[in-house]
């Protein structure tokens, strides 16, 4: 077995590392306390080719492995889980879709867009009444001639009404399936369609400086041509997609759980109590070798899982596990940083308690921890 990267993996680390400290440290807190996000930063992202990493260098993506995209994820994590919740959403909920499922007219016309950092596109599955189960969509598209007329809303959809959104993906219900359950359609709905609204959602407590929206759509009619591949093909793509998503997910967790732990390290071996740092005392240093094994199984786990998915065989199980453990550990991590730097980890000029804040939607979003036991137990025929 061969664990070691690629010259071109750990040029990418180090790399996106460089670029996270310079460009993104310096303003993450203050991005944050003004729930503000920044088209700047995310056209800069874009620039040093963090958008459509996985995507053929045809519609002017990287042309990357996927490892090398989670690599990525992983080290924005590592400073900002706001800007890594734009990236990996960026990719793989707004340009995966597009590029897995989509028709050559559609590709040519997005995703050049998207690979550049130039334009976000949302995902809209969850709905108000409709989240761990996605089969409870409410949306509805019926078709009317040649077009299809688009009701219903969405909620927590990240990167859906930012300044350089310019559209979404949404599934809707487009029928029933011989078995009596719904049929689900995807369909590509761009912004500046009438009927369309894409709201940001404020006073959020972890991702501030990423952007999420609710989204409406009001008798919102598109052309047969915005279905994203098949009709029917709704639920399977979207099943797909989370797949892939929850890499991203457990990279976000990776990198979050890195990044606490490097702060705890740094502030353990500087801050010195009863004459020596407070590394040297058993209670901190068991905190921090337990955070260590931690983020040295959740990297395995998911590099591996990853790895499978290079080598197009199975991954579901792997990813479901990788997602559930590294967004928990990310939990554990940061909750040990925050005790190890006592009151100053409460504080907002320590960059621990945007860690511990942040990870808590990594348990929640794109299938939740009990969500994810549940796929897991039936993978392991439970």
């Amino acid at each position: 077995m061969d664990f070691n990267l690629t010259k071109e993996q750990e040029m990418i680390r180090k790399e996106v590392r460089k670029f996270a400290l310079n460009e993104i440290a310096p303003i993450a807190g203050e991005l944050d306390e003004k729930e503000e996000f920044s088209p700047d930063l995310t056209r800069k992202m874009g620039d040093i080719g963090l958008f459509g990493m996985f995507v053929s260098e045809d519609y002017s993506g990287q042309g990357m492995d996927y490892l090398s995209y989670i690599i990525a994820v992983e080290e924005i994590a590592r400073v900002d889980g706001s800007q890594a919740a734009t990236i990996a959403a960026g990719n793989s909920l707004g340009i995966g879709p597009i590029y897995y499922f989509g028709s050559e007219s559609q590709k040519q016309k997005y995703l050049p867009t998207l690979c550049s950092g130039k334009g976000l596109w949302g995902f809209g599955l969850t709905e108000p009444t409709a989240g761990s189960d996605a089969g409870g969509s409410k949306t509805t598209a019926v078709q009317d001639g040649d077009d299809w007329v688009i009701n219903g809303s969405k909620i927590f959809i990240t990167n859906a009404a930012s300044e350089i959104s310019i559209g979404v993906t949404v599934q809707a219900i487009t029928g029933t399936r011989p078995n009596g359950r719904p049929e689900y359609t995807c369909f590509l709905v761009e912004h500046g369609t009438p009927g369309f609204r894409a709201v940001t959602m404020h006073r959020k407590m972890m991702w501030r400086s990423s952007n999420t929206a609710e989204l409406y759509f009001d008798d919102v009619r598109v052309p047969a041509e915005s279905i994203l591949g098949k009709r029917g093909d709704g639920f399977h793509q979207m099943l797909k997609t989370l797949d892939g998503g929850r890499l991203s997910i457990a990279a976000m967790g990776l990198g979050g759980a890195q990044g606490a732990y490097d702060a705890a390290l740094k502030y353990a071996r500087e801050r010195v109590q009863f004459g020596q740092p407070i590394s040297k005392f058993q209670a901190v240093a068991f905190k921090l070798a337990d955070s260590a094994v931690e983020i040295e199984c959740g990297r395995n786990l998911l590099y591996k899982a990853c790895w499978l998915r290079g080598q197009k065989r199975p991954f579901e199980k792997e990813a479901a596990m990788a997602k559930l453990f590294c967004s928990e550990i990310m939990g554990r991590v940061a909750d040990h940083a925050v005790q190890i730097h006592g009151g100053y980890g409460l504080m907002k000029d320590y960059g621990v308690e945007r860690f511990y804040r942040d990870h808590k939607l990594l348990e929640i979003g794109e299938g939740t921890s009990e969500v994810q036991r549940i796929v897991i137990s039936r993978y392991i025929g439970c």
